[in-house]
């Protein structure tokens, strides 16, 4: 089947790290909020939950209980639904963030695929709102694929720039990873690949087998770009990211009230463009997943 008709598997990006709810009100702090943005995402047609953890005031967290609590508010809610951890962070040792994929098991996890500068930038403000140093270089990632593929966990590979795709090469060479393999382009940070259609097409051929071979591919646009690079996703065969972690704001510049009106315009876009949105089933066969609660 060609990847243009395939189902289009729609990811949402739940909660972030970054926004607070001083910016958005419907970006989710407790378990039981978690749930119930689960719910409208996946009664929109989102089949996978991407989580980064925080405490119930709002603070980022990384230990076990949090993810825990919030993947059991969750399942509860959509208990056949793909979750998939954030394992990226500056300045939590890997053994931590290996520590909670141990102890709670997601389908997959999120592996950053190259060290970056990695900042946001304010043309008002003329200065960055914020910038650091993202580590990941190749000893980090080999030991996260390691200890993923000890715990039956699927790789989320994360893509900033066409450089990073060409780092899954020699993971490949390794037998470290094989089709078919979930590769995220993230595009809109400072540090990566400008924001374009037209580099959604330049990533999309970097892609290990091309766009169209046995690896399953999709964009995250971060900011309000988002909408134009997930259009050209989806008319090039690819999937989408979707959320208040990637933007807070519809195309027409309002604000979403929940994580389901950002799904929803995902949706709409896809069935638009003339492609089905994947169901739960369909993306878990896609990603090479095993089906809920085998």
């Amino acid at each position: 089947m060609s990847k243009f008709e395939s189902p289009v598997i729609i990811s949402n990006s739940i909660s972030g790290v970054i926004a607070n709810r001083d910016q958005c009100p419907a970006i989710p702090y407790t378990p039981e909020e978690y749930g119930a943005e689960a719910r409208r995402a996946v009664d929109e047609g989102a089949s996978q939950i991407h989580i980064h953890a925080r405490k119930p005031d709002g603070t980022p967290s990384y230990e076990i209980e949090d993810f825990q609590a919030i993947t059991e508010a969750i399942k509860a809610e959509c208990p056949d639904v793909i979750i998939n951890y954030s394992t990226g962070a500056i300045g939590i040792p890997i053994e931590k963030r290996i520590a909670y994929l141990e102890a709670c098991r997601p389908d997959v996890a999120a592996l950053n695929m190259s060290s970056m500068n990695y900042a946001k930038y304010s043309k008002r403000r003329k200065d960055f709102v914020f910038k650091a140093v993202f580590e990941n270089s190749f000893d980090t990632i080999v030991e996260f694929i390691t200890a993923m593929n000890e715990l039956g966990i699927k790789p989320e590979h994360e893509c900033f720039d066409a450089g990073h795709v060409a780092n899954l090469d020699p993971l490949y060479d390794m037998e470290l990873i094989k089709p078919p393999s979930q590769i995220s382009l993230v595009m809109g940070v400072t540090g990566g690949i400008r924001p374009t259609p037209r580099n959604v097409g330049v990533m999309a051929d970097q892609v290990p087998g091309g766009p169209e071979g046995p690896n399953n591919w999709q964009v995250i646009g971060i900011s309000r770009d988002q909408w134009k690079l997930l259009a050209a996703s989806i008319t090039l065969g690819g999937n989408v990211r979707a959320g208040v972690e990637d933007n807070l704001y519809l195309p027409d510049g309002t604000m979403c009230r929940s994580n389901g009106d950002l799904i929803g315009k995902a949706r709409q876009m896809v069935e638009d463009s003339g492609r089905k949105v994947a169901t739960i089933a369909e993306a878990r066969e896609m990603l090479g997943l095993k089906p809920a609660g085998a």
